[in-house]
């Protein structure tokens, strides 16, 4: 049999012996929702859905220490977690640490590398033994970011949209009082932008790459591209989605919108336009990167080499494109809109 691990950390990415990430088919699939056309992606469930609270009443106390993130810098759900962390100065409050961006058949994994590294909570291999030391058994999907807690030794959340409103929201003791990321005054329009952003951008993108036949595409891509069209509109007049003050809403859209160009636009064959042809979202986007939490968090060589190196049913070369050559540093020229 062949060995999945070494002492420190998994051995390495082996595509031969391992198969490919898109190859597991976990046993709990994916349930597809009323309506859903034939060829159409459905995301998988996240079964883990824990809750943080200032108060601990939900078993899991805010505190400093406790709680560790498992990400990857290539994934936009993963990548949004690492911002408000960074945003809200809580680097020394949770500990965080990065998978290799590059999955074979056993999903993501801990080894060496720049800008990633083994696990130092629990010495896992696989980020699967996080999924079986908190289930065992666990047979379903394998994903990032993955919030564990020190204390009890399990995962509390991989619930994304979760995960980032509590770091929001409950460790206000620790955070930085300069941001405030959902406020209680913004929430009903923060909610009903973000609704429309992940299903037909951060997911939409998703759908569009990820269809198996002309209409499916063809109606997620139609989809990206309205809102696009809607977004680009609404950042003619505003700095930010909501005004004048960064929220959990232009940390969600970001993610999506530094991967674009670079991957979505070619690998998921959402070429309809690139983010860098609309002036409004693509100065947004810059204004965005040049602030330190959303810059030194995207880390454009990790998430090239993942999305090109690990859907070979989309790129069987595995060959990852030296470009596109884009100036994420230039002026943004935004800082005059008004709220």
């Amino acid at each position: 049999m062949t060995s999945t691990t070494q002492a420190k950390g998994a051995s390495p990415v082996d595509f031969a012996a391992f198969g490919d990430y898109g190859d597991f088919q976990p046993k709990r699939q994916p349930q597809q929702p009323a309506g859903a056309k034939q060829g159409e992606f459905v995301r998988a469930a996240y079964p883990f859905q824990g809750r943080i609270t200032a108060d601990g009443s939900s078993g899991y106390k805010a505190e400093p220490g406790r709680y560790h993130l498992y990400i990857s810098w290539a994934c936009p759900w993963a990548n949004r977690t690492a911002i408000v962390r960074a945003l809200l100065g809580l680097q020394d409050v949770i500990s965080l640490s990065a998978v290799d961006p590059v999955r074979d058949g056993r999903g993501w994994a801990f080894r060496e590398g720049d800008g990633y590294g083994l696990d130092p909570v629990n010495g896992f291999s696989l980020l699967r033994e996080a999924y079986e030391a908190t289930e065992p058994g666990y047979d379903g999907h394998i994903s990032v970011p993955v919030l564990w807690d020190k204390q009890q030794g399990r995962i509390v959340s991989n619930n994304f949209p979760d995960i980032t409103i509590d770091l929001d929201t409950q460790f206000g003791e620790w955070a930085d009082p300069a941001y405030d990321l959902y406020p209680d005054r913004l929430r009903p329009q923060i909610d009903e932008i973000n609704d429309l952003v992940y299903a037909t951008v951060n997911n939409g993108v998703y759908r569009s790459g990820f269809a198996t036949t002309q209409v499916a595409y063809h109606e997620a891509v139609t989809g990206l591209f309205g809102s696009l069209d809607l977004l680009e509109e609404r950042l003619a007049s505003r700095r930010y989605l909501m005004g004048d003050q960064i929220t959990e809403a232009d940390i969600r859209l970001y993610v999506t919108l530094a991967r674009f160009d670079a991957v979505y636009y070619s690998h998921f064959k959402c070429n309809l336009r690139r983010i860098s042809d609309y002036p409004n979202l693509w100065g947004y986007a810059r204004d965005l990167y040049t602030t330190p939490a959303f810059g030194t968090t995207t880390k454009f060589d990790q998430i090239k080499r993942h999305y090109y190196m690990t859907h070979p049913q989309l790129n069987p070369t595995r060959i990852v494109p030296d470009g596109p050559l884009l100036d994420w540093t230039a002026p943004a020229g935004r800082d005059q809109l008004a709220g």
